[in-house]
């Protein structure tokens, strides 16, 4: 089996008001260059308190509705994963040297962030894209991250 490794570029400090402190490490501050010129970025952090027990769960219930599907961790955005990696777009509200303030990062205080990259519509939104009906049904309800746990 491959052995991967990776080293976490910065970590994230919850603030008030739905926005989050990222602080990037001192050796990957010079990555930062031109990252203030987005408005979205998509952050990718280490869901550092998800149980053992949790990255072994295969199917869930999306929200944990029974009312819902079940349906395979990889067609849901539970937390429950075989890699604990979470995913998402956040709004760039500013930068300050090593440190990115962002809004709606649903990351817990003091997950190590594993990377960054920038939000861009063209590429990461496709006019193409499908859905299952009951995300559509979710989608209705208000609920932000309508495939989550």
């Amino acid at each position: 089996m491959l052995d991967i490794r990776i080293r976490p570029v910065g970590i994230v400090r919850a603030l008030e008001g739905g926005l989050s402190r990222i602080e990037i490490f001192e050796e990957y501050e010079p990555a930062l260059l031109g990252v203030e010129g987005f408005s979205h970025l998509i952050i990718l952090y280490w869901m550092h308190k998800l149980q053992e027990g949790e990255r072994a769960l295969l199917k869930v219930r999306p929200k944990g509705r029974q009312d819902l599907p079940l349906v395979g961790v990889f067609a849901s955005r539970s937390r429950a994963r075989p890699n604990p990696i979470g995913l998402t777009v956040v709004e760039l509200v500013g930068r300050s040297g090593r440190e990115l303030i962002v809004r709606g990062l649903d990351a817990l205080d003091g997950s190590p962030v594993i990377d960054i990259k920038p939000y861009i519509p063209r590429s990461d939104r496709p006019s193409h894209a499908r859905v299952p009906d009951w995300v559509g049904k979710l989608d209705a309800e208000g609920h932000r991250g309508a495939c989550g746990h």
